[in-house]
């Protein structure tokens, strides 16, 4: 049977009774319709989880019951920074989703020349909290004990200049494949444009800051296609895409 995975953004320790908040209560009580004695897993992204069992349901308050904790991390070798230029709506937030399954350490939202979205700055936070959402959840279902961090958006001149390790965007006029290039101290900063991809101001910024523009194959891809299918090719390569157990 399969367990539930819920995070909590508070201490655990075995043996704890926890009181959830709100959210966490209304989806443990109202999505996952869990009583009595079901069985949860809690995590809160310090890369250990503990058994759990439901001790109480009401319709003020939900708590759980901590057992034993289990040090268990799926994480990538390769730190995979993402630097992300905003696309519109569900395309946006898709390709944050599968970012996090995919195994990325980061994800920075991006204000590039072509973003179609104009995000003001009283509107920042509500989507920045947006994001935060889609993250957990993904980590909850994927099996990740930690969850990427979720850094400020920010103009894309400003965060090429902060990158260190092998930094890469993807540029379909490239020249060069992920076949050219390793990681540096096993790192890897990638760069991801919008819908309409990258002003050539915006390349020769990145290029200034040692960004190495890279092409996935012969075919232009869609923005959130091509986000997705770098990060894969790179955990293929240098991350954990190709490791066996057993």
């Amino acid at each position: 049977m399969r367990v539930s995975r819920l995070f909590v953004s508070m201490e655990l320790s075995s043996g704890d009774l926890l009181t959830l908040d709100n959210e966490s209560s209304h989806y443990v009580r109202t999505v996952l319709r869990l009583k009595k004695n079901d069985a949860l897993c809690l995590f809160n992204g310090s890369g250990v989880e503990y058994s759990a069992d439901v001790y109480l349901v009401t319709r003020k308050l939900v708590q759980v019951q901590l057992g034993q904790a289990a040090e268990r991390s799926v994480e990538s070798p390769l730190t995979l920074v993402f630097g992300l230029g905003i696309a519109r709506g569900d395309r946006m937030d898709w390709a944050i989703q599968k970012a996090v399954e995919l195994g990325v350490y980061s994800i920075t939202p991006l204000l590039t020349a072509r973003t179609v979205v104009q995000v003001k700055d009283d509107k920042k936070q509500q989507r920045t909290e947006h994001w935060q959402k889609i993250m957990i959840h993904a980590a909850e279902q994927c099996q990740r004990t930690m969850v990427p961090e979720l850094t400020e958006i920010v103009a894309l001149e400003h965060w090429v200049q902060r990158q260190t390790g092998l930094k890469l965007f993807l540029d379909p006029y490239a020249q060069l494949s992920l076949n050219d290039v390793q990681p540096i101290d096993n790192k890897v900063s990638l760069l991801s444009g919008p819908e309409g991809g990258f002003t050539q101001n915006e390349r020769d910024l990145a290029k200034a800051a040692g960004f190495i523009p890279i092409r996935l194959g012969p075919r232009v891809l869609r923005s959130e296609t091509a986000a997705l299918a770098a990060i894969s090719a790179v955990q293929m390569l240098w991350g954990d895409f190709a490791v066996l157990e057993g």
